[in-house]
């Protein structure tokens, strides 16, 4: 009886700990990496299709556990009993073809749930009015490249909102430029991998503007917890404005043309690029729009210029193990380094 009582004990916790979580998640804020507050029709599908599986898993267990109870409660040893076992009955056929047709069918139904929601979503046709994005998982950061507007991103992915009226949904041509990487913004999609030589895809199509968070969701080296996500969805005005602020070349004035000088003669060269200079690295983020993202080092630190001076100094004080080097400039090239970049809006 004690037995039964712990096992009942037991499966009251566990279901309790998930509803806990479910309404600990559906409180969480807007910014937040939920999976219980959709955002997009193809995060709906996935959130309703796991509410789908999670009762039919739920029905199971409860009949199951039903069962369970009753045989224990019903079966269990009586010191009153003349035999000290019930009658044993050998073979039933309604029982075997109840365990047997009943799981096929739940199987049946899952699989075409699946294959339907899956189809749905990574089948679905890109509009003409899609907004391209080819997105580049590094080693610790991600790329992001408009190609039909010309624009070079990192980091911090913007996209427009969409109107159910007028639909401009986000196709994402995921690469890699190194190991295995997986972009993962719960509320808006789908967790999909970057394979190396292996191009994937992915869309979203968010209902509302704001800041989404993401991670990347394969362990990918020392780094990985710290390849952060930050998705703007943007007003079809504001995101055409950052597109033109994007665009622009960098400026530099002259009272900063030091430190430009200290940037284009360093090593900075060979991994970042700026528009409008001799700089065209690839191994590092484009640095012409710089101090315009709300953070830097994927999203480990807040931009500001003391964490992007200490960035620059001694990377590994924010992101241990990271590939940036440390450019151990002296205090006057740091200084007039700065104050180039921080032009760089």
């Amino acid at each position: 009886m004690q037995r039964v009582k712990n096992t009942i004990r037991t499966a009251l916790h566990s279901l309790g700990f998930l509803f806990c979580c479910m309404t600990t998640a559906a409180a969480a804020g807007p910014s937040s990496t939920n999976i219980f507050a959709p955002q997009s029709p193809q995060a709906k599908s996935i959130f309703n299709f796991s509410i789908f599986v999670l009762t039919i898993v739920g029905i199971i267990f409860a009949v199951v556990s039903t069962l369970l109870v009753y045989s224990i409660l019903k079966f269990r040893a009586r010191t009153t009993s003349a035999n000290g076992e019930p009658a044993q009955v050998y073979g039933s056929t309604q029982i075997e073809l109840a365990w047997t047709i009943i799981p096929i069918l739940i199987v049946v139904v899952l699989f075409m749930a699946t294959a339907r929601m899956l189809h749905a979503i990574q089948d679905a046709p890109m509009p003409a009015s899609a907004v391209e994005v080819t997105v580049i998982g590094h080693q610790f950061w991600w790329e992001y490249r408009y190609p039909q507007l010309g624009v070079v991103a990192a980091n911090e992915l913007h996209i427009p909102v969409s109107d159910p009226a007028h639909p401009t949904p986000t196709f994402l041509q995921l690469l890699s430029a190194d190991t295995d990487h997986s972009f993962w913004i719960p509320e808006l999609a789908g967790k999909t991998d970057l394979v190396p030589n292996h191009p994937n895809r992915m869309w979203m199509d968010p209902e509302r503007t704001g800041i989404f968070l993401g991670q990347c969701a394969q362990y990918c080296g020392t780094q990985h917890a710290k390849m952060l996500l930050r998705v703007s969805v943007d007003t079809p005005e504001d995101f055409a404005q950052w597109i033109r602020e994007q665009q622009r070349p960098a400026v530099a004035e002259e009272r900063v043309a030091a430190g430009k000088r200290v940037f284009e003669t360093t090593a900075c060269i060979n991994c970042h690029a700026i528009k409008g200079t001799v700089a065209n690295g690839r191994f590092g983020p484009d640095l012409t729009h710089l101090m315009s993202r709300t953070t830097i080092a994927a999203g480990a630190a807040v931009n500001t210029p003391e964490n992007l001076r200490l960035w620059i100094q001694n990377p590994d004080a924010i992101k241990r193990g990271s590939l940036m080097p440390a450019m151990q400039l002296s205090d006057s090239d740091l200084d007039a380094l700065m104050g180039y970049l921080e032009t760089l809006r």
